[in-house]
């Protein structure tokens, strides 16, 4: 498998809940992609990094079970009146998503 969040850089990425991707070859509003997507917001993609588990079997922030990984995804929430450009990747976050983000912030 390759990076999955490789992205070419005259194209945007819009990433749905559901793992769909969808490419774009020109700037997009995000309130555009939020009317074709109701009950959706949309982020930027900042970083994804996966932190292992050290030698002892624990996260170095001990936040993991079962000696899993932790994968930390950083976004951003855009306004309405933001515009999508490309070069970058976007994920779609439901209104239930949302509410989880503004209740457990990290």
């Amino acid at each position: 498998m390759g990076n999955c969040q490789a992205i070419d850089a005259a194209t945007l990425v819009i990433q749905y809940p559901s793992g769909k991707a969808e490419n774009f070859y020109w700037p997009v509003s995000a309130s555009e992609v939020m009317k074709m997507n109701p009950g959706h917001y949309v982020a930027l993609l900042l970083s994804t990094n996966l932190y292992p588990t050290n030698n002892n079997g624990e996260c170095p922030a001990n936040t993991t079970a079962n000696n899993t990984p932790l994968r930390v995804t950083r976004i951003k929430l855009l306004r309405p009146t933001d515009t999508l450009v490309l070069g970058h990747v976007y994920r779609l976050i439901t209104s239930q998503g949302l509410s989880y983000l503004l209740v457990y912030p990290s």
